[in-house]
């Protein structure tokens, strides 16, 4: 059960009505918590092990009180200010775990001691035995019930958004820590991280067999496998497999296993359970040519379209609230409302020709690293946030989408 209540949020169909009703001047966050709960329960029922929900894709309060309803009770913090307000935000009966690999020993003292985590990644000694100290007893006695992960480096290349370079072991070291960390560890895990936008299965499979290496070489027994995240979402010229063929592809690696027989499953789904939550009204200020001035930007919600060229999906809605359908479309880049040439998304973003200043557009998919990377910069990213009940622009989860492998090419044998 949810501490806190949901905040009482205006409620409409979809973003035309929310223009109708408002005439925003500034963005408005639109929420989609049915879209959410449906990621969720998804995952509560399709992936074979455990999943965790990681907070730092979209950690707003309405989103994790949905997703705690809809079924998903752990949850990947990655600092100690995400480990406090999940439990403010969702109780005593969430399960919190400490994933990022290199963290202040006062935020693991604090988590473990105050928090009542017993989840810790780390992928070298110094942090191995950062977490030892920080988690003694006051009677100076080691813990006895950690689950210590350590985080083994993988290829990203599969993937839209490399994560292989910052964090985790290489795996010709990988045998020691992972005898190190047996011997203090109450529960022994593997994990690692194909990777944002991971594009087909086999990014996991490639992970699973470094994983069986790992564990060979140091002959260890490993209680949990944490694929970690990088699940697709649907954008702009990336439409990935099935999310069910990853989960198949996933089960089958992980059975193969040299693990202790009661050995869990886990993921770290973000971007997966996030995307769709979240969507954005914003309106034209200035055009110049192919070039739209909006008022949302690189210091906002639309950092990933300026700083890696991420694609969202648009739609127009005139400036009486009315979404336009017929034309020719043109290929537009975006400038936010900042001083900075920097404020710039190339796109392009495929939009009516005859869009115009007053205009609006709704930008989709934007629950992932969209809200959550919103700053005041230059006094910019007020604006209000309402509820709409109409359907994401995308979705992995509506029995809708089109599988990208089948062709329209059928040949008859008959």
């Amino acid at each position: 059960m949810a501490y806190w209540g949901s905040l009482a949020l205006s409620i409409y169909p979809d973003a035309p009505s929310v223009v109708r009703a408002l005439a925003p001047t500034e963005p408005v966050i639109l929420n989609r918590p049915q879209a959410a709960a449906r990621a969720a329960r998804f995952y509560a029922e399709k992936f074979p092990g455990k999943s965790l929900y990681a907070v730092k894709a979209n950690p707003s309060p309405d989103l994790l009180w949905t997703l705690w309803d809809a079924g998903i009770t752990h949850y990947d913090t990655a600092s100690i200010v995400e480990v406090r307000l999940v439990r403010e935000a969702l109780g005593p009966e969430a399960v919190l775990c400490f994933m990022h690999p290199v963290k202040p020993a006062a935020a693991i003292s604090e988590a473990y001691h105050v928090h009542g985590v017993r989840t810790f990644s780390l992928d070298t000694v110094e942090e191995l035995e950062k977490i030892v100290e920080a988690t003694r007893g006051a009677d100076g006695k080691a813990a006895e019930d950690l689950s210590l992960c350590v985080r083994l480096r993988v290829s990203s290349e599969y993937s839209e958004l490399s994560l292989a370079s910052k964090f985790g072991v290489d795996l010709a070291d990988a045998a020691p820590l992972l005898q190190a960390t047996r011997q203090v560890a109450d529960c022994l895990g593997i994990c690692f991280h194909v990777g944002s936008q991971a594009m087909t299965p086999f990014a996991y499979v490639q992970a699973l067999e470094r994983a069986r290496a790992a564990i060979v070489d140091a002959a260890v027994t490993v209680d949990i496998i944490d694929v970690g995240g990088g699940f697709p979402s649907i954008y702009p010229g990336m439409v990935p497999p099935p999310l069910e063929d990853y989960f198949a592809s996933i089960h089958r690696a992980f059975e193969s296993l040299p693990v202790s027989y009661s050995s869990e499953l886990w993921c770290e789904p973000g971007r997966a359970l996030s995307a769709e939550f979240n969507s954005m009204i914003v309106q034209v200020e200035k055009r110049r040519g192919n070039e739209l001035f909006i008022n949302e930007g690189a210091y906002g919600a639309l950092y990933d379209a300026a700083h890696v060229d991420w694609r969202f999906p648009v739609k127009r809605i005139d400036s009486h609230g009315q979404e336009a359908h017929e034309g020719a479309m043109e290929e537009f880049a975006f400038y936010g409302p900042t001083c900075d040439d920097a404020d710039y998304m190339e796109g392009p973003f495929v939009l009516p020709a005859d869009i115009k200043p007053g205009d609006y557009i709704e930008i989709g998919m934007l629950g992932a690293y969209g809200a959550a990377m919103r700053t005041r910069f230059n006094g910019f990213g007020a604006g209000e946030t309402v509820n709409v009940t109409d359907e994401p622009m995308e979705s992995q989860y509506s029995g809708k989408r089109r599988d990208p492998r089948v062709s329209d090419n059928v040949v008859s044998l008959r």
